[in-house]
């Protein structure tokens, strides 16, 4: 399984909102897409998403900016890694529109199935608290002074 950089990106603004915790200032886009030196439009349209979703509280105007809405402890990342990956068919068959011959009577289906299933299953496990556990080093390596 491999989930797309949509996805990594939803998950990377929500560990840096996290490290910074509630230090009463909010974040910019513009500051996340350069901590981890990524495009600021494609951090703009995960921002929208995740602030459509409730994750994240966002401001627009002077002073503006992002803050978490959701506690790290009640993001489960198997919810919201299902909530951004547009598409989990990861082979054609198990999509509505698969013309694979084999599908009807295919066993691969059912194994790539079930390894889906366990993937999730770990990830329905974790939350973004457990991802932060280590909320010190990542401050460092994020360069957040707060």
């Amino acid at each position: 399984m491999r989930l797309t950089l949509y996805t990594d990106y939803a998950l990377r603004v929500l560990i840096y909102l996290g490290v910074r915790g509630d230090d009463g200032e909010r974040a910019t886009i513009t500051e996340i897409a350069e901590r981890y030196a990524i495009s600021r439009n494609h951090v703009m349209k995960v921002v929208y998403q995740l602030g459509k979703l409730g994750y994240i509280e966002t401001v627009r105007g002077k002073g503006g900016g992002l803050r978490m809405q959701m506690r790290p402890e009640d993001i489960n990342v198997g919810v919201l890694v299902r909530q951004t990956e547009a598409d989990m068919a990861i082979v054609e068959c198990f999509s509505s529109s698969g013309r694979c011959r084999l599908a009807p009577d295919c066993r691969l289906q059912g194994m790539l199935k079930e390894a889906l299933d366990a993937f999730m299953d770990v990830l329905d496990r974790y939350t973004l608290a457990d991802i932060l556990d280590n909320r010190q080093s990542l401050r460092q390596m994020l360069g957040v002074t707060t």
